[in-house]
């Protein structure tokens, strides 16, 4: 077995997802319905990533809250 073949796993999803999967992806670019899945699933792992890495500190957030206060907003 190729050594890239044994970094993979098999995820199983309903035929007829799949099957609307391959209508929507024809002529979009992607190789294959797996193709388009992997990227749509990175794409969401790294919303998920840079949603995390948007979390302020309570410093950030009190300089925000100053300078609210000193615009007149709080």
């Amino acid at each position: 077995m190729k050594e890239h073949q044994r970094k993979k796993v098999t995820i199983k999803i309903p035929r007829p997802l799949y099957e609307k999967i391959g209508k929507l992806i024809e002529g979009a670019g992607y190789n294959s319905v797996t193709d388009f899945v992997v990227y749509v699933l990175r794409d969401i792992v790294s919303a998920q990533g840079r949603a995390a890495a948007e979390v302020y500190s309570e410093e950030d957030i009190a300089k925000v809250k100053e300078h609210l206060r000193t615009l007149g907003y709080l």
